[in-house]
């Protein structure tokens, strides 16, 4: 009898990823200048495959956060609840983003990547020009909720998924009867998420494969220091900032909060996408986690638009950088000015496409620096965009678990329980067929 265990998801994952990467390099140093493996495997089969993997979260995304927030919402008897919970995820989301900015300074300056660069403005960068943040509160409440589901517009499904279900909890027995069919919905579709994780390392192995392919490791070499300042001060917030803020505000212990952030963390690297990454993070939060689905369906969507830690440690960074590469002095108040529109502008540009850019773009403009700068640092963006969606949603969860655990919504067993959630992630098919 065969009594083997099976591989867990985080190590069929890690695997994918590490054949993924090292398929990349070998494609590229060995057929690189091949017609056939570049049309038929790399522009093919990984392209595709990758393609179709991130599709399929995103397809998840609308579906999950709407139902989801529908039941959190439902569930409330007391509204005044919503906006307790609002209050405080939105206050710790701003002050990670402000904490975040400061630590990018404060790294930027000490090490001083950009001292001595003669970085010259070679290169053109045009910012798409970013909307007011009264026109994101504004553009938040949908003229057409299906128009808003059909775009995947997050902010406005979160807005009608709250008041939908507020009317569901005010409307008495018809009201109880839709709420238990949005149960079972919400039911179903978390069985979707865990379908869709069980494939995930053949879907990650695509995405590495693909991207390592193209790689240029010379960019990086070029901007070394730039791209290990940066690297550095996103690992120092991810890992030390939100474990002390854990251990502070609810005693939890954050190693084991680390480690069971290791699949959400390894789906955000791989897809570069907080908003992608939903379902993944959600599942992470309800089901290793402990959060109850009211606080989870609720703080991980809205993070996954507003709280983007790892965009701002990069402006943080990367305004060190140009100001040093430019040999532009920055005063104490310009510093001052950098904390504040960066923290402002991860709500104001919230959902915005190539918002890193964009809110990098403002940053620079607030405090005089070229806008060519951001040209410069292009070549590397695209690998660290993949750590800062990775520090993006280990913030989103460690959010969760505070809001829920001052709300009396966190189930500790299951959060001390290292292998809380597994199950939920496995599904046999031979299993549902007999």
């Amino acid at each position: 009898m065969n009594t083997k265990k099976p591989m867990s998801l985080t190590s069929r994952v890690i695997i994918g990823m590490v054949a993924g990467i090292l398929t990349g390099f070998a494609i590229r140093s060995l057929f690189g200048d091949n017609g056939f493996v570049d049309e038929y495997i790399v522009n093919g089969l990984f392209e595709v495959g990758g393609k179709i993997f991130v599709a399929s979260l995103k397809m998840l995304v609308v579906p999950l956060v709407f139902v989801s927030l529908v039941c959190g919402t439902s569930s409330l008897k007391d509204l005044s609840t919503l906006g307790r919970m609002g209050g405080k995820t939105l206050a710790f989301y701003i002050a990670t983003t402000a904490i975040a900015i400061t630590l990018a300074l404060t790294m930027g300056n000490l090490f001083q990547p950009g001292a001595g660069a003669d970085l010259t403005a070679a290169s053109s960068f045009k910012s798409t020009e970013a909307p007011s943040l009264g026109q994101v509160i504004i553009d938040m409440f949908p003229t057409n909720p299906i128009n808003a589901m059909a775009e995947g517009n997050t902010l406005q499904v979160i807005v009608f998924a709250v008041l939908f279900g507020i009317a569901i909890s005010a409307a008495g027995k018809p009201g109880e009867r839709v709420a238990a069919m949005f149960s079972d919905l919400n039911d179903v579709i978390m069985k979707l998420v865990a379908l869709l994780m069980n494939i995930a390392p053949y879907g990650v192995f695509f995405l590495m494969a693909k991207l390592f392919t193209g790689l240029g490791l010379g960019a990086i070499l070029n901007l070394a220091e730039y791209f290990l300042v940066l690297a550095g001060t996103l690992l120092l917030h991810g890992l030390v900032t939100y474990s002390l803020m854990l251990k502070g505000l609810t005693g939890l212990n954050p190693i084991t909060f680390l480690k069971k952030m290791e699949d959400a963390i390894m789906f955000a690297f791989s897809t570069a996408s907080s908003a992608a990454t939903i379902p993944v993070t959600m599942e992470t939060a309800k089901n290793r986690m402990g959060v109850a689905n009211r606080i989870s369906s609720f703080t991980v969507p809205l993070g996954a638009t507003v709280n983007m830690d790892g965009t701002a440690i990069m402006q943080g960074v990367a305004t060190a950088f140009i100001a040093q590469a430019f040999n532009i002095d920055l005063t104490m108040t310009d510093y001052l000015m950098v904390i504040m529109t960066a923290t402002l502008a991860s709500i104001g540009t919230a959902g915005v496409p190539g918002v890193g850019l964009i809110m990098l773009a403002m940053v620079l403009n607030q405090v005089g620096l070229p806008l060519e700068g951001i040209a410069l640092i292009m070549g590397v963006d695209r690998l660290l965009d993949m750590i800062r969606t990775a520090v993006n949603i280990t913030g989103d969860c460690a959010v969760s678990i505070i809001v829920a655990k001052s709300e009396g919504a966190l189930d500790m067993e299951r959060f001390n329980d290292p292998q809380a959630g597994e199950k939920e992630e496995e599904i046999h098919l031979h299993e549902a067929e007999a």
